[in-house]
């Protein structure tokens, strides 16, 4: 709700992800992105409300995220079922206290145990010689790993990992995502929020693209980032602005989330706009789209 009206900053996003697999979530920013991992964890501001279903399926029981009470949360999901890899190191790590305290802490709340600092810095590729500094003297890269450590400890099946690479340079960003790329190879599963598609075409197994809040095109990531292509007109446009390739921006830009025009919230901006988009076009066979490009393409 924002000045008195709702705003409905997430509809219909409809995905599964599967055990030891990395899903990433594309778009540009203010799409709903980190509303939606906000939501799975039980974040969002008090005035916000849910509708619809976010299972959590275990070995021996599934949860509902969406409709859990903040004690579920707070003792049996946040770092030990979902394992937060956050945007911004900085909001996370405590400025007053060494890595190595943060990490102790960390531990005995989520295992029990009194020592395992070195082991558990490992994991995310941390130094142990950098354990007992604080994190005003980390460079951004050992704070993001420093934050991955932590989101580690309690060993979650599902890692959730927001812009995890925001405002590191791009040797920095390969680093960070090949770590989070060995956690999913070591059977962890991963949703990877990022507006950088070289770093979810270096990490993703699937790609979900996310546009006014909703998910309009879930495509396997080689074919996405490959041939055929994306098939929904955004999502070409998003790979075609790259440096690397097209380099032509998407004319016009995002509509406020408050103030979506009727029908496919893309149209106004799309190429490929007819008649047809004034009803909102359902995700059918991975696109929501009435007019997508051939999946032969």
């Amino acid at each position: 709700m924002r000045g008195g009206r709702d705003i409905a900053a997430v509809t219909d996003a409809t995905f599964r992800l599967h055990r030891g697999e990395c899903l990433a979530l594309i778009g540009e920013s203010g799409c709903g992105k980190s509303v939606l991992a906000s939501a799975l964890l039980g974040l969002l501001p008090g005035n916000a409300r849910t509708e619809g279903h976010a299972w959590l399926s275990g070995d021996d029981d599934r949860l509902d995220l969406l409709t859990a009470d903040e004690r579920t949360l707070a003792r049996t999901v946040r770092g030990r079922r979902i394992g937060l890899v956050p945007q911004s190191p900085a909001a996370h790590l405590t400025p007053v206290r060494t890595v190595r305290s943060q990490l102790r802490e960390t531990i005995r709340e989520l295992t029990g145990r009194r020592d395992g600092e070195e082991a558990a810095a490992a994991r995310a590729a941390f130094p142990a010689d950098h354990l007992d500094r604080h994190p005003h003297q980390l460079s951004g890269g050992l704070a993001q790993r420093a934050a991955t450590a932590l989101a580690l400890v309690g060993d979650a099946p599902l890692l959730l990992a927001d812009e995890p690479t925001t405002g590191l340079d791009r040797a920095l960003v390969d680093r960070t995502v090949d770590e989070l790329r060995a956690q999913v190879d070591r059977g962890h599963t991963l949703l990877v929020i990022t507006h950088d598609l070289a770093a979810a075409k270096r990490i993703a197994d699937r790609v979900a693209v996310m546009y006014a809040g909703r998910i309009v095109e879930l495509a396997d990531a080689e074919a996405f980032f490959g041939a055929p292509g994306p098939r929904h007109p955004y999502a070409r446009g998003l790979l075609d602005a790259l440096p690397e390739r097209a380099f032509t921006p998407i004319p016009g830009m995002p509509p406020e989330l408050g103030d979506l025009p009727a029908g496919c919230a893309f149209a106004p901006r799309c190429p490929r706009a007819a008649d047809a988009c004034a009803a909102v076009p359902p995700l059918t066979d991975g696109v929501a789209c009435h007019h997508p490009r051939s999946a032969r393409a």
